[in-house]
Order: structure tokens, then C-alpha cells, then sequence
């Protein structure tokens, strides 16, 4: 497949800013991505990709967000199994427990994550953080 798709929720956009990031990152190693709010992504879409990406931020007590993500994420547990997953979101406290927690959800569900844990950056993405996120994205297309 040549096209992978990057499905977020985001709440002040830094977690859509990585996301485009990500997808920089598919597109300068040859491949498409679609980057994509998850209202607007097509579950058998997702259940026939086997490479794909998720960001959201942490939320409340470093949770998904709750009335959106969280249903999505169930969702995609239920056919998460030998899929290669990048995981990412930005978070204003705490110290990324809930991606931890995201990682363990997806891994637990029989998936691979890219790069063996989740991409998180405190706040706004730098630069820096930018760049993890483009070269998250060239090892998706690398799959």
C-alpha cells in the first residue's frame, strides 16, 4: 500500500502539527500519506493497511481523549493484531503515562509499534520534535 494514514484528534494543534510532521516524513521517503482528522478516517480503510499511524494528546488525568479517541482506539484494538502502529501526541504535564499506557493498549492487542514506544513532545513541537516526527514517518514508509 502507498498510502498510510496518519488519524488524529487534536485540541490547540500540536498534536495535528505532528501529524503533519509524520506525513512530511512518509512523503519524503516516496510514499503518500493521508493525514487525516479520525472523524474522517475510514475504519476498513485502517483494518486493510497494515502500517498506519495515531496521535492524540494527553487529556485530563493523561488519558486519551474521551468521547472521540477513546472509542476509536477501542475500535482499532479489535484488529490491531500484526499491524505496524506509530504512536504520538503532545502533552502539557504529567510525564507521558498516557502514552506508555497507549503503548501497552496497542501492544497488548497484538500490534507492532515504530520505534518500540510512542513519540511524545512537552507543549508545542520544536524543531527537534518536528524532526522526530518526519523520521517517524520515513520508518512507516519504510514498512
Amino acid at each position: 500500500m502507498n498510502e498510510i494514514i496518519v488519524a488524529y484528534w487534536s485540541q490547540t494543534g500540536n498534536t495535528e502539527a505532528m501529524a503533519k510532521a509524520v506525513g512530511e516524513g512518509i512523503e519524503a521517503a516516496g510514499k503518500k500519506a493521508l493525514v487525516t482528522e479520525i472523524s474522517g478516517v475510514s475504519m476498513d480503510d485502517l483494518k486493510n493497511a497494515s502500517v498506519f499511524a495515531m496521535g492524540c494528546p494527553a487529556m485530563g488525568a493523561e488519558v486519551l481523549e474521551e468521547a472521540e479517541m477513546e472509542p476509536f482506539v477501542m475500535e482499532v484494538e479489535g484488529f490491531a493484531s500484526g499491524k505496524n502502529i506509530g504512536l504520538f501526541g503532545s502533552y502539557g504535564w504529567g510525564d507521558g503515562e498516557w502514552m506508555r499506557n497507549w503503548v501497552d493498549r496497542m501492544t497488548a492487542a497484538g500490534a507492532v509499534i515504530v520505534g518500540g514506544e510512542g513519540l511524545i513532545c512537552q507543549e508545542a513541537p520544536d524543531e527537534e520534535a518536528l524532526e522526530s516526527c518526519r523520521a517517524l514517518g520515513k520508518a512507516l514508509a519504510a514498512l
